[in-house]
């Protein structure tokens, strides 16, 4: 049996997001951090049903990001490949100019694929997506707290307009009242697009329960090339194969999320500032901000030895999330590229010189933040555990010292997430089943 779906996440916890969907569907999946090394052996297909490559290209250059796309193909293709699914957020992140459209070129160009379907859709997560406009909860994209993000803010809900400025495919609709009408239809419609089309295609395609998802799945199952967030990928695993393999965290990784714990927050999106703030009414709280960071370079220093001070009868947060205003204000003094990289420098920092300190259980925040703590602290090989909450599963190393994590992008989770995740019984007795290499 061939390994059957390659996926290539635009960030490292919507990486952890997808797999957490494919693998609560009963595939075995692998996961990796970063570019896949030129030595790195592709996954045993006899063993394997999916492997998710998570990427930190969202925001970066669009030639970089482009590139390692391109690098994590490559290194798909060294295994026996049948579908490649291009993970991108919920909330379609990405700047005018791109990083979806120009990497899901790329992707397409190196497949060679003709057309190819795309859909943010998640309706577990309130993102739905209706006549191309996208959804979060009742409110359109660009009426959401997406509208200020710092880095990619959203303020185009049309889809179709978006993905077409930073793409050179002929981007159409598929829309609901076909994929409602079935998978014929759904056949129908895409020939009749692909027949209009004088290169690539990418279709978007509407969605706004998990029913239309799993239709859009199976009618695209002979498509090489498919694109969108965890929705789809989840529905994509029903059409692969389901082992019923329930996942589980071994004894001692439970121990070890009973010990000290820690919350590093590097988001500052709406969801992660309530977050924040219903944490710090409750447990020890350390803020930090890029102006601090650049001001004063002892801040990490001085932040660890107040986490030493607590952290042996409380868990801690550490948090870098602000308002819009702020952020702002951060960036007009130091630039957005310098203003970022304090930060997440310093919550790496941060992430190691808690480890040192004891902590075996760290909950973080933010694509960005999360892939600048999985970097800093160099871990190689996780397992993918039970979800937390709803595209957030416990992710575990045992390579050296264990660590427990939860890896949240920004926008998920409720406003208790932090206060659950921090909770000595939030971490159940389970046995091992899943595991990801770097």
């Amino acid at each position: 049996m061939p390994l059957m779906l390659g996926c290539i996440a635009d960030d490292y916890t919507g990486a952890t997001d997808l797999s957490s969907a494919l693998t609560e569907s009963g595939l075995r999946v692998v996961q990796l951090f970063g570019r896949p090394g030129p030595s790195a052996a592709p996954p045993d297909p006899g063993q394997t049903d999916a492997v998710v490559i998570a990427l930190k290209i969202r925001t970066a250059p669009a030639a970089d990001a482009v590139a390692d796309a391109l690098a994590a193909l490559d290194w798909l293709r060294r295994g026996a490949l049948d579908r490649v699914l291009f993970k991108y957020c919920s909330t379609f992140d990405s700047t005018p100019a791109g990083n979806i459209g120009p990497v899901h070129d790329a992707l397409q160009g190196e497949l060679g694929v003709p057309q190819s379907i795309s859909t943010p859709a998640t309706p577990e997560n309130g993102r739905t997506v209706y006549l191309g406009h996208l959804f979060v909860g009742n409110q359109l994209l660009s009426e959401s707290s997406m509208r200020d993000h710092p880095l990619t803010p959203m303020r185009d809900p049309l889809l179709t307009r978006v993905l077409a400025a930073q793409s050179r495919a002929d981007v159409r609709l598929l829309p609901l009242s076909v994929v409602r009408a079935g998978a014929d239809a759904i056949h129908a419609h895409l020939a009749e697009l692909r027949r209009l089309a004088r290169g690539p295609q990418v279709v978007v395609c509407d969605a706004i329960d998990d029913n239309d998802l799993r239709v859009l799945a199976a009618a695209s199952r002979s498509l090489p090339l498919l694109s969108g967030a965890a929705g789809l990928g989840r529905a994509v695993a029903a059409t692969v194969r389901a082992h019923a393999v329930r996942t589980r965290l071994p004894a001692h990784m439970v121990s070890a999320g009973q010990g000290p714990t820690a919350v590093l927050a590097g988001s500052c999106s709406s969801a992660t500032l309530g977050q924040v703030e219903h944490m710090a009414a409750r447990y020890p709280t350390y803020r930090l901000d890029a102006e601090q960071l650049a001001r004063y370079p002892r801040v990490v220093e001085d932040a660890l030895a107040w986490a030493g001070h607590h952290l042996a009868t409380s868990p801690v947060l550490l948090a870098a999330s602000q308002p819009p205003e702020q952020v702002a204000r951060a960036q007009r003094h130091l630039g957005r590229s310098r203003a970022a990289e304090l930060v997440e420098t310093a919550l790496g920092r941060l992430a190691v010189g808690l480890r040192r300190l004891g902590v075996r259980k760290l909950i973080v925040a933010g694509g960005e933040t999360s892939a600048a703590v999985v970097n800093a602290l160099g871990i190689r090989e996780v397992h993918v555990g039970p979800a937390l909450a709803p595209g957030v599963p416990w992710v575990y190393s045992d390579d050296g010292e264990p660590m427990l994590l939860a890896l949240k992008s920004g926008n998920f989770g409720e406003p208790d997430f932090f206060l659950d995740a921090a909770a000595p019984g939030a971490v159940q007795l389970t046995e091992p089943n899943r595991r990801a290499s770097r």
